[in-house]
């Protein structure tokens, strides 16, 4: 009886850290990235800007808009100078 009891307790408490964990991954996934971060992630070449090719997501839509400079590359400062994007309201459960 003990083994069974033992058991479940055990299944309970995996069952629990694993949706803790998920619902921070979650969270962590729609925190905006920082510009280090960006980089990192999409300055492919390691040349210091971002082209048209290697950028994706929200910032390949308003290219034009953030490349002030008409070079064709967004660098560190004209993301740091484009409009943030606009949160989306969060549902309430």
């Amino acid at each position: 009886m003990k083994k069974i009891v033992l058991s479940i307790g055990f299944v309970m408490l995996a069952s629990t850290i694993v949706v803790s964990q998920e619902r921070e991954n979650n969270e962590k996934s729609k925190r905006p990235l920082s510009i280090k971060q960006l980089f990192k992630e999409l300055d492919k070449d390691k040349d210091g800007k971002i082209s048209f090719k290697e950028v994706k997501g929200p910032l390949k839509k308003d290219f034009k808009k953030i490349d002030t400079n008409d070079d064709g590359f967004l660098s560190k400062k004209e993301i740091e100078k484009a409009p943030k994007p606009k949160r989306r309201e969060r549902k309430e459960n």
